[in-house]
This record gives C-alpha cells, sequence and structure tokens, in this order.
C-alpha cells in the first residue's frame, strides 16, 4: 500500500507539471495570435506585455495571490503566509506542482486582457494593472469557487471545471473595463459610425498561435482533472483532452460555414476565433462527452461570429476578438453545463456568473479609472499613429520595413 500511495502522488504531481507547462505554452499562443492580429509597428510592445505579464503573475501570485485564493480565511478571502503553510504531505502531491499548475492559469487570464488593449495603450500602466489582477482580483473570486470557500453562500452548486468563467470570462470582464476607459483606435470609428476594418499583420502567425493555444489548452483542461493516480482519473484525462479537441475543431468548423454564409467568403480570423471560442465554451465542462462538447463547441464558433460586428456596434474595439472569445464564449459554456449536466442548477451557473462577473468588472473599472487619473493609461495620438514599439520599447519588431 505504501508502494501505491507513493506511485499516486508521483503521477499526480507529473500531471500537474506536465499540463502546467502545457499551459505556459498557451503564453506563447497568446503572444503570437496577438502579434499577427495587430500591426507591425506595434508587435514589440505587444510581445513584450506579454513575457512582462507572465513574469509579474508569476511573482504576485507566489507572494500574494496564492494565499488568498487557497489559504483558510474566510467566506470571502484567503489568508496565510507563504503558499499557506500547505506540505506536501497534508496534499498528496507536491505543494509547488500545486502553485506552478495554479499559476499559470493566472497568466491565461491577464493574457487575454492584453490582445484587447493593444495598440494604444501605455506599456506601464498595463503591467501594474496585471499586478493588481493576479495579487487580487482573480485571486479572491478564485477563493469562492476553486479555494473551497464560498461567499455567503452565493455560489454553491456552481460548477466550472476548468475555467470558462474563474480564468477566461474574468479576463474578459477585466478586459471590457479596460477598453470602456480606454477608448477606441485612432481611425476605427467614423463620424457617421461606420466601422473601419483595421487588418493585422501576419495571419501566419495568427494561425501559429491560434494551434500553440489548441495544444496548451490540452494540458489546461486535461490538467484539470487534479490527479491521474488511478484508472479512473486517467480514463477522465482521456475524456477531457478529447472533448476539449471536438469542441475547438466544432468552433472552427461552425465559424468557417457561418462566414460562408453570410460574407460568402472563409473569414481566416474568424476560423481561428472559432476554434478559440469552442475551446473557451467547453472549458466549464469538458468531462460531458463528446457529443455535447461538439454541440456547445460549434455554438461558441457561431457566437463569436455573430457577436464580433455587435461590440464595434456600440464601439467597444477589440483588435484580436478576445472579448468575444473569452468573454461571451466563457459565458455560454458555464451556461451550457447547468444545460447539459442534469446534476447543475441553471441558476447556480447564472449566480456564479453574475457575481463573479459584476465583482471582476467594478474592481478592474475602479483599478483601471484610477491609473487612468494618477498616470494615464493611453498613449498619445502622435505615438499611437508612429507606432508604439518606438516609442514604448525603443525598437521595432520588423526594423528593416521601411514606412514611408
Amino acid at each position: 500500500m505504501e508502494n501505491f500511495a507513493d506511485v499516486k502522488y508521483i503521477l499526480d504531481g507529473f500531471l500537474f507539471l506536465f499540463a502546467g507547462i502545457l499551459v505556459m505554452w498557451m503564453a506563447a499562443g497568446f503572444a503570437m495570435l496577438e502579434a499577427g492580429l495587430t500591426r507591425s509597428k506595434n508587435n514589440a510592445t505587444v510581445l513584450t506585455k506579454n513575457i512582462a505579464l507572465f513574469a509579474i503573475s508569476c511573482i504576485m501570485f507566489y507572494f500574494v495571490g496564492y494565499n488568498f485564493m487557497y489559504g483558510d480565511g474566510n467566506a470571502f478571502i484567503g489568508a496565510g503566509s507563504m503558499l499557506s503553510g500547505k506540505t506536501d504531505e497534508a496534499m498528496g502531491y507536491p505543494v509547488m506542482a500545486d502553485f506552478f499548475f495554479q499559476m499559470v492559469f493566472v497568466a491565461t487570464a491577464a493574457s487575454v486582457i492584453s490582445g484587447t488593449i493593444a495598440e494604444r495603450m501605455k506599456l506601464w500602466p498595463f503591467l501594474i494593472f496585471v499586478t493588481v489582477l493576479s495579487a487580487l482580483i482573480y485571486p479572491i473570486q478564485g477563493h469562492w469557487t476553486w479555494g473551497g470557500s464560498e461567499l455567503g453562500g452565493l455560489l454553491s452548486g456552481f460548477s466550472d471545471f476548468a475555467g470558462s468563467t474563474v480564468v477566461h470570462s474574468v479576463g474578459g470582464w477585466a478586459a471590457l473595463a479596460g477598453v470602456i476607459v480606454l477608448g477606441p483606435r485612432i481611425g476605427k470609428y467614423g463620424k457617421n459610425g461606420n466601422v473601419r476594418p483595421i487588418p493585422g499583420s501576419n495571419l501566419s502567425l495568427a494561425t501559429l498561435g491560434t494551434f500553440i493555444l489548441w495544444m496548451g489548452w490540452f494540458g489546461f483542461n486535461g490538467g484539470s482533472q487534479l490527479a491521474m493516480g488511478s484508472k479512473a482519473d486517467i480514463n477522465g484525462i482521456a475524456m477531457v483532452i478529447a472533448d476539449t479537441n471536438m469542441a475547438a475543431c466544432a468552433g472552427a468548423l461552425a465559424a468557417a460555414l457561418l462566414t460562408q454564409f453570410i460574407y460568402k467568403k472563409v473569414d481566416l480570423t474568424f476560423v481561428l476565433n472559432g476554434a478559440l471560442a469552442g475551446l473557451v465554451s467547453v472549458t466549464a465542462g469538458p468531462d460531458l462527452g463528446i457529443i455535447i462538447s461538439l454541440i456547445v463547441g460549434a455554438v461558441g464558433g457561431i457566437i463569436v461570429v455573430l457577436v464580433v460586428p455587435l461590440w464595434d456596434k456600440v464601439k467597444i474595439d477589440d483588435p484580436v476578438g478576445a472579448l468575444s472569445v473569452h468573454l461571451v464564449a466563457g459565458i455560454w459554456g458555464t451556461l451550457a453545463v447547468g444545460i447539459f449536466n442534469p446534476e447543475v442548477s441553471i441558476v447556480a451557473q447564472l449566480t456564479g456568473i453574475v457575481v463573479i462577473g459584476a465583482f471582476v468588472f467594478i474592481s478592474s473599472f475602479i483599478v483601471w479609472k484610477l491609473l487612468d487619473l494618477l498616470i494615464g493609461i493611453r498613449v498619445s495620438e502622435e505615438v499611437e499613429i508612429e507606432g508604439l514599439d518606438i516609442h514604448e520599447t525603443g525598437l521595432e519588431a520588423y526594423p528593416e520595413f521601411k514606412r514611408s
């Protein structure tokens, strides 16, 4: 029996580490996707934000966020010292493996914001916001769900397997608050309300980023099984990964078919975001079976095609479509668990969406507004037109390109 316990300890720890490495690889996917869907004059800044936000998320979650999320504390917030005084023996797997796996989820939520506010936000205000997000905003709402504590019982029965709401919609709500304070890019909307497309710089990079994210999602959802030490667990992981893949396929194909129907051409950017919306949608319930995952993913792909133009109608400028993919599809995926899983109440799912969404949006809006008032979050018109790279980073991603 002692050998069996050792084997389970090793396998469970390995799952956290390997899955966490896959999720960390998603940071590269976000960087490539955002660089490809934004203009080359801003690419160095986009890339700098993506690597810096990962570093900040790791450090702040270690020193502050993990304890607020997983410490005992009270119903609202956890408390404790470094990693809440947890031990390997008490956890049943290495504490640092658990920390690493949970930390990369924080970075994922922060990455969602990076694309939405791209091409007109200053570098350092963004990184200050990421500091607050990873230390306070994300861990507090995470404490109400995955942290094992509930806010006055309000979130009782709420189910989110790997984070359609807890991770992706949290990033989406924070991004929405930021972009409202920030405003749209220069030239995006005409005086008469018409929308002017601003093409990205490199669809090859965007496609590469999508495939990297798709691959990393197998760790994101598969690792959320949280154990690999039994036959039942490995069967569960296999089901989760197969379901995750099916949802992405369905989302991509649904977006391709719908853009062909609406625009008479297949729009690659919608196909890429359709796959990602399928992945976000299935993240709340990737253990519900292949057919359900196909349906959930397909609806996610349809949502992206229909919702992206709606943001433009209200002049919410999202260069990469992250609000549609992570916020709206995340809400759909969370609701889908209540629809397709008879053991989960749709009311509990709605309550979780509203409580977490309200907290994240309001707290994020306050932080963004304070940053704007104190130091300003938007670059000058001259910098935005010329490109952020030279002014924010002192270099260009493609220095050989000669601009007139």
